[in-house]
């Protein structure tokens, strides 16, 4: 088919990032940034480009030259813009979260899908290279069982001024994990704790846990307040463990066959069941090659090739709604205290 024509809604933080790959991917035409200031949205665009700047929403949505947008702009928001470009016959990508609530979420899924319309959540973390490693890994059985999750998400800022910090870190961390898991593992109880020690108004560190239906923990950290930059990921596994830093780009995933077994009763002696039942794994590190590919060009190219194959994408609405699901019961936790929220999410189809 002709290209795709898209608007893109917000010039502020992430915005650029959309106009920019956007321009570079073959398949998409864009025909306007939307922004209430359109200075900065000029200031984006550069002085030489054909792309339109506007601050009316409605110039976007009664354009026939536009047949999808993308929407960057504060989560509560998120609903409303959707909304009308699904009921104005585009396509719609939205930055996470899909929406500030459940309800809101499931509103949009259900008017894309009576409309025949692509709306998908940019889960960005999910077309990285490293990523879609791991989701190979640990589909293929490479790992064996999923025993455990340890996710660590900290930085200095930026506070958000919408959001607190479970909301804005936290999506990456979920979709990633609802990304990579075998289809029949899913989350089933999340505890939160959150804490805001600077008097921000709005949580700005939290530690999660997140029960898996196997029996299986994940843990998470997001933090607005510490000094140094960190991300990193282990998940274990019965067979081996991957670590992923995404703050070391020589080796950003790591694969060890490294672990603890445990050693089946019947092979002991008397004597010996007393004694422990484990034993220590110590084996080879490899560290897997990876293709220099930026994410978000994969994100705008799978959004082209969905709507241009009348296909769902690889991080469709449903994905983002259950990393609503687990966004909303975290802070259903941490408003009682940490206290346990049972989660229900569907087996991923």
């Amino acid at each position: 088919m002709s290209s795709i024509g898209l608007a893109v809604l917000g010039a502020g933080y992430w915005g650029p990032n959309l106009v920019r790959t956007a321009l570079a991917t073959p398949a998409l035409r864009l025909e306007w940034l939307c922004d209430l200031d359109e200075d900065r949205a000029r200031t984006v665009l550069g002085r030489y480009t054909t792309v339109r700047v506007t601050a009316s929403y409605d110039d976007v949505l009664n354009d026939p030259a536009v047949d999808a947008v993308a929407v960057a702009t504060p989560a509560a928001t998120h609903f409303d813009l959707a909304r009308a470009a699904l009921e104005a016959g585009k396509h719609v990508l939205v930055e996470k979260p899909l929406t500030s609530t459940v309800a809101d979420g499931e509103k949009l899924v259900a008017l894309a899908r009576a409309a025949g319309l692509v709306l998908m959540c940019d889960h960005t973390y999910c077309y990285t290279p490293a990523v879609q490693r791991i989701r190979e890994l640990v589909r293929s059985g490479e790992l064996g069982d999923v025993q455990f999750v340890d996710s660590i998400r900290v930085n200095l800022g930026l506070v958000q001024p919408d959001v607190d910090v479970l909301w804005d870190l936290a999506p990456h961390d979920f979709s990633i994990l609802d990304f990579v898991l075998p289809d029949d593992v899913v989350p089933v109880e999340v505890t939160a704790h959150c804490s805001d020690p600077v008097g921000a108004g709005r949580a700005c560190l939290a530690h999660l846990s997140v029960w898996l239906s196997t029996g299986a923990l994940a843990h998470m950290h997001v933090n607005w307040l510490s000094p140094i930059k960190v991300r990193t990921m282990v998940i274990g596994g019965s067979r081996r463990t991957i670590v992923l830093d995404d703050m070391n780009p020589p080796s950003r995933l790591a694969v060890h066959d490294r672990g603890v077994d445990r050693v089946p009763v019947g092979s002991l002696g008397p004597d010996e069941r007393r004694q422990t039942l484990i034993s220590y794994r110590t084996g080879d590190i490899w560290v897997p090659a990876l293709p220099e590919r930026e994410a978000l060009m994969a994100v705008m190219a799978e959004f082209a090739a969905a709507i241009g194959g009348g296909r769902t994408p690889l991080t469709d609405a449903e994905t983002g709604l259950r990393v609503l699901r687990l966004l909303e019961a975290a802070s259903r936790s941490a408003e009682l205290g940490g206290q346990g929220i049972p989660v229900t999410l569907a087996v991923k189809a």
